[in-house]
């Protein structure tokens, strides 16, 4: 089995469990055959007794409970394992943040996530118990059998080893396959999300026809490499088969000759030719759902590909962070790199408590990449952030995420009601305190226009960029602690928080039309008032917001004089 499997606790604990299941099914064996045995040699000779008879009836019935016990007991198992993966998978993503999920594609980490764990299904539910049945059974009948006679269990231990022989020959080439297979439908789905998302694209360019032919192409593919995986499993269940039934008989017949010479009993007889078949079956029945479980061992290498990558944010080793109030953020010649694509270079700037700097510059300069270290997406290259005079790099993100608020250029919206779209770092704000975050960013009147104001699901409804804005804005109004036009006051992201100190501002009037422009620059404008503030500004109409303007050209920063209006 994959070892790095065993790390996980759900995985160990099952293990434990089928090696103990695996020892009881050989007893279950054994006893069933023997007392079998015993049961039709008494008939034949007639001296049948009641005793064998409710033995031979018992292990057939131990023997049936245990099966359907171990069945559901697998079963559970592996859901609990592929509930535990899903989370690791998606701790690992939230840990290593935006950064990282932008070098991903998401298509191909949402089918790893869905179809990729569920692939486990094979392995854990029935490769592997059956991996300790094909231990356990043979070892156990084989020992039995060199007990009622040693020519049959030498002639059945030189060729149990043949099943497994051939099994590794065609397991070698259907792991190949399966692992193509399983890369060829991550591309399929990775593919086919990106194709849906950029679909009103596609349309405006008329290319959507090629890209379904391509989807199509893409979709065959992966049809023809799973059908060669399952003819090469046919045909591997075919050759283990043959073995096992050849096996099998160079057992039967030379009994069956000594049993007409009078060499051998009719008890250990039946014994031999019940117990013989046992000893091969579990691992007939390994090497057929060998071929199963191998979607799931491709799944899972990539899974912990994902799981064991380095972390893009460094160990934070102190949760503290200086006292309560903004007291300060620097970059120390702070340099990012995306690979062999600087970012920033040699950043040395300062926000003193209550500046508003405005970041300027062509896009592709590196304005968002500072906001980015702010908040602790990127990490630097070289270089340090300094918050208070404290490294970044050892404080609780946590904490100090709960200090920011934050409003990117595409805020997204999430699966459920308006209320707790806006109320998202703080869901047991008071309804009250939400609507006075939305008053504050304009954006109560087409809340209210809604069909069901406040209570409206968005699951399944559009907004305009405008309207998505100002709901963003009412979240960063929230987290911020600031006072509504109407006296409301919204508290902090979490209960007893003072509010953030620093605000973040993505371009926010990127992509709107002058009136929500005009809007969302004026609830800007009320929300930084004696606040500090960094904001990335592409329109002049956001300079207003500002008491100085920096600008940001090729990963180098320089203030520009003049730049702020009146």
């Amino acid at each position: 089995m994959d070892r790095r499997l065993l790390r996980l606790g759900p995985v160990r604990h099952y293990v434990t469990v089928l090696a103990g299941s695996a020892v009881l099914a050989a007893i279950l064996v054994v006893g069933q055959a023997v007392s079998l045995a015993t049961l039709l040699s008494g008939a034949v000779t007639g001296t049948v007794s009641a005793g064998a008879a409710l033995a031979c009836l018992g292990f057939v019935v131990l023997r049936g409970v245990h099966g359907a016990a171990a069945t559901a007991l697998a079963g559970r198992a592996t859901a609990q394992v592929k509930a535990h993966l899903r989370v690791e998978l998606l701790d690992a993503a939230t840990a290593r943040g935006p950064g990282w999920l932008a070098g991903q594609r998401a298509g191909e980490l949402a089918t790893l996530a869905g179809r990729g764990v569920d692939g486990l299904d094979g392995y854990l539910a029935s490769y592997l118990p059956q991996v300790f049945l094909a231990v356990t059974v043979p070892l156990g009948t084989l020992g039995w059998l060199a007990v009622t006679d040693a020519r049959s269990a030498l002639v059945v231990g030189l060729t149990l080893p043949l099943i497994p022989i051939f099994g590794v020959l065609v397991g070698k080439q259907t792991g190949a396959r399966t692992k193509r297979q399983w890369h060829l439908l991550q591309r399929l789905g990775g593919h086919f999300l990106d194709t849906v998302t950029g679909l009103p694209t596609l349309r405006t360019f008329g290319t959507e026809r090629a890209q379904v032919r391509r989807v199509r192409a893409m979709a065959e593919a992966y049809r023809v490499a799973t059908m060669r995986t399952l003819r090469l499993a046919f045909l591997s269940a075919l050759v283990l088969e043959l073995v096992a039934t050849v096996s099998v008989a160079l057992v039967a017949v030379p009994v069956g000759l000594r049993l007409l010479d009078g060499r051998l009993t009719l008890s250990a007889a039946l014994v031999v030719l019940l117990l013989a078949p046992e000893a091969y079956l579990p691992l007939r029945a390994l090497g057929t759902k060998f071929h199963a479980s191998q979607e799931g061992l491709a799944a899972s290498a990539e899974i912990f590909r994902v799981l064991d990558a380095p972390p893009v944010s460094p160990v934070r080793t102190s949760p503290r962070l200086p006292d309560a109030g903004f007291a300060g953020l620097a970059f120390d010649r702070v340099e990012v790199r995306y690979g062999d694509v600087v970012a920033l270079r040699d950043l040395s700037l300062d926000v003193a408590p209550g500046d508003r700097v405005a970041l300027v510059g062509p896009s592709g300069g590196g304005k968002s990449t500072i906001l980015a270290l702010v908040l602790g997406f990127v990490t630097p290259s070289a270089g340090r952030v300094l918050v208070g005079g404290a490294d970044l790099a050892g404080l609780d993100l946590a904490a100090w995420r709960a200090r920011l608020a934050w409003l990117p250029q595409r805020p997204h919206l999430f699966a459920g009601s308006v209320t707790d779209n806006i109320r998202l770092g703080a869901p047991d704000t008071p309804l009250d305190r939400v609507v006075g975050a939305a008053v504050a960013a304009d954006a109560d009147a087409f809340i209210r226009a809604l069909p069901d104001g406040y209570d409206t699901d968005l699951t399944h409804r559009g907004l305009s960029s405008g309207q998505r804005q100002r709901l963003a804005m009412a979240r960063a109004w929230l987290r911020s602690g600031a006072t509504a036009p109407d006296g409301t006051a919204a508290p902090g992201g979490a209960a007893g928080s003072p509010g953030a100190d620093l605000l973040l501002l993505d371009e926010p009037t990127a992509r709107l039309d002058p009136a929500s422009e005009a809007a969302v620059i004026a609830a800007a404008a009320r929300l930084a008032a004696d606040r500090t503030a960094l904001l990335v500004a592409h329109r002049p109409a956001l300079l207003s917001v500002a008491t100085r303007v920096v600008e940001v050209r090729d990963g180098v920063a320089a203030p520009l004089a003049g730049a702020v209006p009146a």
